[in-house]
């Protein structure tokens, strides 16, 4: 990042130089507890020496916000996307400086476990044996150090500023710490820390993108073994992505809409609008109920539903899973344009609320219920719904590079029991449709377990015939690598949207 608030932080005070951290005296490597547990170099010394100095300048408050947002993540379990907002507006950040925490926030989360790496080879010691504060402090401090353009000085010394406030007598520590970091950039430090691809690929694109093991595994299973494509996979999942914006059909559309926010209309939804920046909840298109943000990859897949041929009637539609309500709002645009009307179920009474307010305006029946009592339900009865959506509850692996945490959150224990979850609303939605109803199974995930695993067992338990139908012909002319059908599975790198499956079965 450049520009006017790049070099306001480029001006504060460099720090007074200090050693490598003690390898050999029981330093960060040896056996003490870790710096914040106590204090460092000489105890109270230190803090008396801190108290003697010249008052410094209090860390920028865009830092500090970073700091805020991915401590919160760690310590409560919190999601960026809604925590860094809250404070964003809570500190009154806007313009550069809100952008320079956005990207503080997340690019730190994105590249955690690479920064650890490197944090505990600098540290001689493993990051998780630094106290919580100091470790997210030493991360957005390599973070600004190895990936992005702040000069060495200004992202050690505002860091040291940072360990100041969070710390006791951890800043030496960091200090020193942080300097050995700024010794190697990037490139560098993967070549010493990651195996090497000839006999270790999986190992090394963890370390170099930033990947968990398992994560790289189910990515490069699902793109055929192909390790280049999935290098491009896990790069995308590292940058930044855009905003994109769904235009309610019969309430505008993309051109109007992209007119009027500074966008572009998508390269493929019919419906999407590219944003080039800025606050989309300000937009007066989102308030008045003409537009919602949407990943164009879910526009994609919901549309698809929509404008699968159908024999017979076309007047009541299901969306099972239907929180928080992107997908139920352009199904029920659509709907509206057609007489039919869209029934949403959501189990959680929270995300049924929000559904509730996403289709406000449109013909949509929000059901508080869970989606697996079709048949037990009297507004849930067997064999009534035209069309299904069945937009299932996943491990989110699609969609990392919007949910940075996600990936350090999920783990391979994780999909037992979402799978069995899966196979029984897939299940409930055969038999919730009627004959010759189509239902379409949707994840943002494309591990193979929850896509084709999932799809393929719970076709087979449902109990009612299914045929598969190739959803290639459903999805616009001239997109490319979807694949033989008869699913399509949507990429990052392939597409610009989020790794989003979909399958589309006709009850027979």
């Amino acid at each position: 990042m450049t520009g006017p608030t790049e070099r306001r932080y480029d001006e504060q005070r460099t720090p007074r130089p200090d050693r490598r951290p003690d390898r050999s005296t029981g330093g960060p490597r040896g056996d003490r507890p870790a710096y914040g547990d106590r204090p460092a170099r000489g105890g109270r010394g230190d803090d008396r020496r801190d108290a003697r100095r010249p008052a410094r300048p209090a860390v920028d408050l865009p830092r500090h916000v970073a700091y805020q947002a991915v401590a919160a993540v760690h310590r409560d379990d919190a999601y960026a996307n809604l925590v860094l907002p809250a404070l964003l507006r809570q500190e009154r950040l806007t313009g550069r400086d809100a952008a320079f925490a956005t990207e503080l926030t997340y690019g730190t989360l994105r590249h955690i476990g690479t920064l650890d790496a490197i944090l505990t080879d600098a540290a001689g010691r493993d990051v998780a044996r630094i106290d919580p504060p100091v470790r997210d402090a030493l991360r957005l401090g390599a973070y600004q150090l190895l990936h992005t353009r702040v000069p060495a000085h200004a992202a050690v010394s505002s860091t040291v500023d940072l360990v100041r406030e969070v710390g006791i007598g951890a800043t030496g520590f960091a200090n020193a710490v942080l300097r050995e970091v700024a010794g190697r950039d990037a490139d560098a430090w993967v070549a010493k820390l990651a195996p090497a691809f000839e006999t270790d690929p999986v190992g090394h694109l963890s370390l170099a993108y930033s990947h968990p093991q398992w994560i790289v595994r189910s990515f490069a299973e699902a793109l055929g073994g192909d390790l280049g494509e999935t290098t491009r996979l896990l790069i995308e999942d590292n940058e930044r992505p855009p905003v994109h914006l769904c235009a309610r059909p019969g309430l505008t559309d993309p051109v109007t809409l992209a007119d009027e926010v500074g966008g572009a209309p998508g390269a493929f939804s019919p419906y999407a609008v590219y944003l080039a920046g800025g606050a989309p909840g300000d937009l007066p298109a989102l308030a008045e109920g003409r537009a919602h943000v949407q990943d164009e990859g879910s526009q994609l897949v919901a549309g698809a539903l929509a404008v699968a041929p159908l024999d017979g009637p076309d007047a009541h539609w299901l969306d099972l899973c239907a929180g928080p309500g992107g997908k139920a709002a352009l199904l029920g645009a659509l709907a509206a344009q057609r007489g039919a009307r869209l029934t949403a179920v959501e189990v959680s009474e929270h995300r049924a609320r929000l559904v509730g307010q996403a289709t406000r305006g449109l013909p949509v029946t929000v059901l508080h219920t869970d989606g697996r009592t079709v048949g037990a339900d009297p507004e849930l009865p067997e064999g009534h719904f035209d069309r299904v959506l069945v937009d299932a509850p996943c491990t989110g692996l699609g969609a990392l590079r919007r949910r940075p945490e996600a990936r350090w959150r999920k783990q391979p224990s994780d999909l037992p029991p979402l799978t069995r979850l899966q196979r029984e609303l897939l299940s409930a939605a055969l038999r919730a449709a009627r004959p010759g109803g189509l239902v379409a199974y949707v994840t943002c995930s494309p591990h193979t377990v929850e896509t084709h695993v999932t799809v393929t067992e719970a076709a087979r338990r449902a109990g009612v015939p299914a045929d598969f139908v190739d959803a290639r012909p459903l999805l616009p002319a001239g997109m490319p690598g979807l694949g033989d059908g008869p699913s399509v599975q949507l990429w990052p790198h392939r597409h610009g949207t989020d790794a989003m499956f979909l399958a589309v079965l006709r009850r027979g």
